[in-house]
């Protein structure tokens, strides 16, 4: 009989275990699912962001010098860097060539007119024909034209400083062959031409920029002093060989005498939204920013500290620790600022404060 009793109490343990265990397992699994993290109120600030962008020095007024026609060069009288007057001989191609083709011009002009009088005198005695006085006078108006074009090339067969200026660049060589249009000599009227910083911009820099936003521009070759300029164009196009949009800074105060044609420099531009678009913006932590893709994002937002919410976000500019987003976070109360990574669309959260965290 004991042997029975002991039997059926052996067999009833599990059911009793296991009816003792399972609020414990319910607890352990409510404490997994919600995610403790850090959250920011969100709060709409003015439209105006910043930028920060690089480029070189150059003026409004830069020109790449050629010869009108090909030939071998014959002089070059400058080097790089020399001050140059306006109307100075800088370069000149070898003169056989085009001396050969202007005076065969003058012989055929004034073989034009000879043929031209002769006709016109028989055709007065009834020996030549109108049609045959018209062809010689077609022929002498070619004939001066001809002239004329050739007393033109041997006029640009020299090279010659078109303002007050300074040689950027030399790019060809005396006895150095060339042909009609290529670039031998780069100037620029640095006296006279306004100086801008010409900067490479990405497309959605781009399209936040506007004209006349106003900037800050650097160079190391003016430690310590800031120069003030505005923006005065926007490329239209994208540079093939760099694949990113430019824009010209142009310099609103006076050019320092330290500034020279192809120098590097740095400007942060002040971009405003407010009055271009109406739009407004928030600056978020750089860590809150998940899945950047150019100008698009995606950041966890919560409006009942409760539950975390995904959302896309459109970013305007990342400067150093913060993201300036411009589109997405209008409808949201708070940023989810830390436990991000843990977080999927409708997660369960808890929200700590950062002396908990540290903890």
């Amino acid at each position: 009989m004991k042997t029975l009793r002991y039997t059926g109490l052996l067999l009833c343990l599990p059911f009793i275990y296991g009816c003792g265990s399972k609020p414990k397992a319910v607890t352990s699994n409510a404490n997994t699912d919600t995610i403790p993290v850090q959250v920011m109120p969100l709060q709409q600030q003015s439209g105006n962001t910043s930028i920060t962008v690089s480029g070189q020095f150059t003026t409004d007024d830069e020109v790449m010098l050629s010869f009108k026609t090909g030939g071998i060069i014959n002089t070059v009288n400058v080097k790089e860097g020399d001050a140059v007057k306006k109307g100075q001989l800088l370069a000149t191609l070898n003169p056989t060539d085009i001396n050969a083709q202007l005076q065969q011009a003058q012989l055929a002009n004034e073989k034009a007119g000879r043929d031209y009088q002769r006709t016109q005198n028989l055709y007065q005695d009834s020996v030549a024909t109108l049609e045959q006085l018209q062809n010689a006078k077609t022929a002498m108006q070619q004939a001066k034209q001809q002239l004329n074009m050739a007393v033109f090339n041997q006029q640009y067969s020299q090279i010659r400083a078109p303002k007050d200026g300074y040689i950027l660049r030399k790019l060809a060589n005396a006895g150095q062959q060339v042909t009609a249009g290529t670039a031998v000599l780069q100037t620029n009227g640095a006296g006279a031409g306004e100086w801008k910083l010409r900067v490479g911009i990405s497309d959605h820099e781009w399209a936040a920029l506007q004209i006349n936003d106003k900037a800050e521009i650097e160079t190391t070759a003016l430690p310590g002093q800031t120069l003030q300029g505005v923006v005065t164009r926007r490329s239209e196009g994208v540079d093939a060989a760099t694949g990113t949009f430019s824009a010209d800074i142009t310099l609103t105060g006076a050019k320092p005498k330290a500034i020279a044609s192809g120098m590097f420099g740095k400007a942060t531009i002040s971009i405003q939204h407010g009055k271009t678009t109406g739009s407004q913006t928030w600056q978020i932590p750089y860590e809150a920013l998940l899945d950047g893709d150019g100008a698009n994002g995606y950041v966890f937002v919560t409006d009942d500290n409760k539950t975390a919410r995904k959302v896309k976000v459109t970013v305007a500019a990342i400067d150093k620790n913060t993201v300036t987003i411009t589109d997405g976070l209008a409808n949201a109360r708070s940023l989810i600022i830390s436990g991000s990574a843990y977080l999927t669309d409708s997660s369960a959260i808890i929200v700590q404060s950062p002396k908990t965290a540290s903890k």
